[in-house]
């Protein structure tokens, strides 16, 4: 096959939202947000800003380093940079694993961004409008039980995600994150917006910046690793795609810095968004998973406004599931553009019809296939934890060492401009402090 040209992003502003939106996504709305309930509020804040800094950064530069010098699909991009430098080939694995864990990941997360459409619907119909607990718990246990439903929502789902990447870097990725991203914001704004009309939302704020120190045990520290290794979309194959339609004149560090302040800032200003309604409901901030699609629709139910505002939040959560879910299937279809004959549509078809598939088993754990599969575990549980505590740990460790080690030290501090103190702090970090975070992330989520 001859080399392809390789598309490029047509500008630095182009991949900062495809990299924020990607990074952007459930994780942020949800996960964040309920990790924040369940772990004590700013004390779990402080400490994950603290871990994004010193773990995410120098992880989230490695993958677009690999991407960039590769300017291939990430387990190319891992064997040829291998081979120049004379290591192992085993470091392409580094690669597959990244581009595995994106199709494991996409499988269930389809599933779940169904259940944001069918929600999004329900808040027009006014489904959640003076139901109670019990009302809002059986939407959702009949929205789970109902496999046909399920099944409709996550192929509508996959069908907006495929439709998307198709088009093409600039057309299709580009083009959705240029309209989605600014909405998602808009939405959140306007959220935060009615959330200060509450009367509660000075409780809010508390809650997640004045810091209750007694709240702060091991727990809560690896619970903020965690979140943030996985709210940057690392170890996914993601990044180094991404990194891949990156040209040189882009400052890695620089926009890395720029990447995740804002996503940051969309997780924090979610929660100013969410919990202002939960307290003036007088509801739990530490619901769990629940948060989102139990707790909040009683809330949007029971309030002046709850059908409109419900409909803000449910497309706000479904932009940002689809800016994640259209980065996940990014580098399996690069890898299918660039190791077979297939066309760019083709080889979208292909993948998103394997992750469809998937995807059906994933989501009948939750009715007629609900009964472990491996290790105690039904599909939908396998595919999360498995992808969660193994490849993604792994991937992003992987990177950061073979660029922080193999790589050529003088070679690297030039591409990322960096020297002095500067580079003193990067080798630190990118060859000690990240990989020893990841790995106390990776044993203790086995054990």
């Amino acid at each position: 096959m001859s080399k392809l040209s390789h598309a490029q992003w047509s500008s630095k502003m182009a991949f900062i939202l495809a990299a924020t939106g990607s990074a952007v996504g459930l994780g942020n709305i949800w996960r964040f947000s309920y990790m924040v309930g369940d772990s004590g509020g700013a004390a779990f804040v402080l400490v994950y800003l603290i871990c994004v800094a010193v773990i995410g950064l120098p992880i989230l530069v490695a993958e677009w380093l690999i991407g960039r010098r590769g300017q291939k699909n990430p387990i190319n991009a891992m064997a040829e940079l291998a081979r120049e430098r004379g290591q192992p080939g085993a470091w392409m694995l580094v690669g597959f694993s990244g581009v595995l864990a994106a199709f494991l990941i996409l499988s269930f997360y389809s599933v779940i961004g169904g259940w944001s459409l069918s929600y999004t619907l329900s808040s027009v119909t006014g489904a959640f409008s003076g139901q109670d607990a019990d009302g809002i718990g059986a939407i959702f246990g009949g929205l789970l039980s109902n496999p046909g439903l399920l099944l409709l929502w996550h192929t509508a789902f996959m069908a907006l995600v495929v439709w998307i990447v198709a088009r093409g870097v600039t057309k299709g990725l580009e083009s959705a994150v240029r309209t989605l991203m600014p909405a998602l914001f808009i939405l959140l704004l306007l959220l935060v917006g009615y959330g200060m009309t509450t009367g509660h939302f000075g409780e809010a704020l508390a809650f997640m910046f004045s810091p209750d120190w007694s709240a702060l045990d091991g727990g809560v520290v690896l619970a903020a690793m965690g979140q943030a290794f996985f709210t940057l979309s690392l170890g996914m194959g993601i990044m180094m795609a991404y990194g891949s339609y990156l040209g040189e004149d882009v400052n890695l560090i620089g926009t890395a810095r720029t990447v995740i302040i804002l996503d940051t800032v969309v997780a924090l200003i979610a929660g100013m968004a969410i919990f202002p309604i939960v307290f003036a409901n007088g509801l739990s901030p530490g619901e769990g998973p629940g948060l989102i699609f139990v707790t909040l629709p009683l809330a949007f139910g029971n309030m002046g406004g709850g059908m409109i505002i419900g409909l803000m939040f449910f497309l706000l959560l479904t932009f940002a599931a689809l800016t994640s879910a259209i980065s996940l299937l990014e580098p399996v279809v690069e890898l299918m553009e660039e190791r077979t004959p297939l066309s760019r549509v083709a080889a979208t078809l292909v993948s998103a019809v394997a992750v469809w598939a998937l995807g059906i088993a994933a989501l009948l754990s939750f009715n007629v296939w609900d009964v472990p599969v491996l290790f105690g575990l039904n599909v939908f549980d396998l595919l999360d934890t498995f992808t969660s505590k193994i490849l993604l740990p792994l991937t992003g460790l992987g990177a950061v060492v073979f660029v922080a080690w193999c790589l050529d030290r003088t070679s690297v501090e030039k591409e990322l401009g960096i020297g002095g103190t500067a580079a003193t702090l990067w080798h630190a970090s990118a060859r000690f402090i990240a990989p020893v975070g990841v790995v106390i992330v990776f044993i203790t989520g086995l054990i």
